[in-house]
């Protein structure tokens, strides 16, 4: 039985990452009440059996609540680690001299294996080395194809298998591992809809991942390399998406420079037309705590103020133990910065130029009109997905509903800013088109009786990409009559 839901008031997306705290059928559920609008499905953590129950509770939803869900499935990407230590941990001393090599044995505080022959490969005299997400410091004095020689900067505990970044050269890894294939390869036979792919540093990276996904989901790029932000345009350019991803890059660049390297990364996005998450931290107290800092509430409110199309919880959903009043306070720190008055004002503070397209064109009068004339609702007939995300580039002041005949573009839809995508059938005539967008608006609750609504397609139909219709039509409230 089909439990009616309104559609979200708000335009931000939600994410919400599952884990331990949440992978139940039931707390799935419970988080999508509390407003969680796409969930992300971590493959760095757990077998791939045992993510199968957690993507088919989400599904579920759908039947339940009449809506598209929304899985992203996030790789965990080449990442470094150091070998293992004679005794499980050792103290690296300040100022002296530690050795990274190729040599398995067990390390001690003068030396440790590193399994990465790219790293010898790419390393420069002069580059750090963070070790432990970057709580040690050491900088390389020698190298060979062998060996890197370096002098701690900032010492500490160091202990078995311990994460390093590289911040200071490209390493020429594969973007993607023999378990990112295979988890790869998997998540697209559960039918997600997105993959994340983690550790991207040139556009090139992203080439494997498209070729494998073979179309059957929309790739997303996670920026959170320093080398990712010299060639960012190129980056997003060849993508679906894009994460902030805020944990590794506040690791490998002072942590001052990655506020303004956020809104660079959501203006380029929001200009380019890709779905942007800022993602990281955003909540993190709420992992033991039912309240977040007042730092934290800013911070979230930041990221939508700058008109982000999708804010992320981490661990705050995944482990910790507030799972669904973290989601119930981003839900809610959504609905209060969407109505402060200036919202809107600062949501456009990027300028989004319409590209000399019929399609683009159309999508700027949409905002436009919409807003002239009062319109209720922005009603998007889509069989890609084009249309809906030439018209959120916009960031309109009023709710986008999406129609569609593929399920599978509904169910990308749910990381984009404003969307309400519905499933539908086609239509075959103008005359079609106009009488299920009202209905559409009347069933879903976007507009009544007198309102005015946006209509804007296609003609032909069924044809990706050849927007050329734009429609205003007043609704007169009896449209639903002789409908189920």
């Amino acid at each position: 039985m089909t439990k009616a839901i309104s559609p979200r008031s708000r335009k931000v997306r939600v994410l919400a990452t599952l884990g331990p705290a949440s992978n139940t059928a039931e707390m799935i559920g419970k988080l999508f009440e509390a407003g969680a609008d796409a969930f992300r499905v971590n493959m760095s953590h757990g077998d791939q059996e045992s993510k199968i129950a957690v993507i088919q509770a989400i599904r579920s939803l759908e039947k339940k609540y009449g809506r598209p869900t929304t899985i992203l499935a996030d790789l965990q990407g080449p990442k470094l680690r150091v070998g293992k230590f004679e005794a499980g941990k050792v103290e690296l001393v300040t100022g002296q001299i530690f050795r990274l090599d190729r040599d398995r044995t067990p390390g001690n505080a003068a030396r440790v294996e590193l399994p990465h022959r790219e790293i010898f490969q790419a390393i420069e005299i002069g580059a750090r080395l963070l070790l432990d997400d970057g709580k040690l410091v050491l900088r390389v004095e020698d190298h060979g194809p062998e060996h890197i020689t370096a002098r701690i900067e900032v010492g500490g505990m160091l202990s078995n298998n311990k994460g390093l970044n590289v911040p200071d050269v490209v390493v020429p890894m594969a973007a993607l591992t023999a378990k990112d294939r295979s988890d790869l390869a998997f998540a697209i036979d559960q039918g997600v809809d997105w993959i994340a792919l983690s550790f991207v540093q040139r556009p090139e990276d992203l080439a494997e991942a498209r070729t494998l996904i073979r179309g059957k989901a929309a790739l997303l790029a996670k920026i959170e390399k320093p080398s990712a932000i010299d060639r960012l345009e190129e980056i997003i350019e060849q993508c679906d998406g894009v994460m902030v991803a805020r944990g590794d890059l506040g690791v490998e660049l002072p942590p001052q420079t990655v506020p303004p390297l956020q809104k660079r990364i959501v203006e380029v996005s929001r200009r380019l037309g890709r779905p942007v998450v800022v993602a990281t931290q955003m909540l993190e107290s709420m992992i033991t705590s039912p309240s977040p800092t007042r730092a934290e509430v800013s911070d979230v409110a930041t990221a939508i103020y700058d008109g982000a199309d999708a804010i992320m919880l981490s661990a705050e959903s995944a482990a910790g133990a507030w799972p669904i009043e973290s989601v119930a306070m981003m839900n809610s720190i959504g609905n209060a910065v969407e109505s402060d008055p200036t919202h809107g004002d600062r949501v456009h503070f990027t300028i989004t130029r319409a590209d000399p397209t019929t399609s683009d064109a159309l999508a700027e009068a949409a905002k436009t009109i919409a807003a002239t004339i009062g319109a209720k609702a922005i009603v998007c007939f889509t069989t890609s997905g084009s249309t809906a995300r030439r018209v959120a580039r916009e960031r309109p002041g009023v709710p986008l509903m999406v129609l569609t005949p593929k399920l599978e573009t509904a169910r990308r839809l749910g990381l984009l800013w404003g969307t309400h995508a519905v499933h539908t059938k086609d239509v075959e005539s103008f005359e079609e088109m106009v009488a299920k967008a009202k209905r559409m608006a009347l069933r879903h609750r976007l507009a009544e009786a007198g309102d005015s609504i946006i209509v804007i397609a296609g003609v032909p139909f069924r044809t990706p990409g050849s927007t050329n219709v734009l429609h205003v039509v007043r609704l007169l409230g009896d449209e639903l009559k002789g409908y189920n």
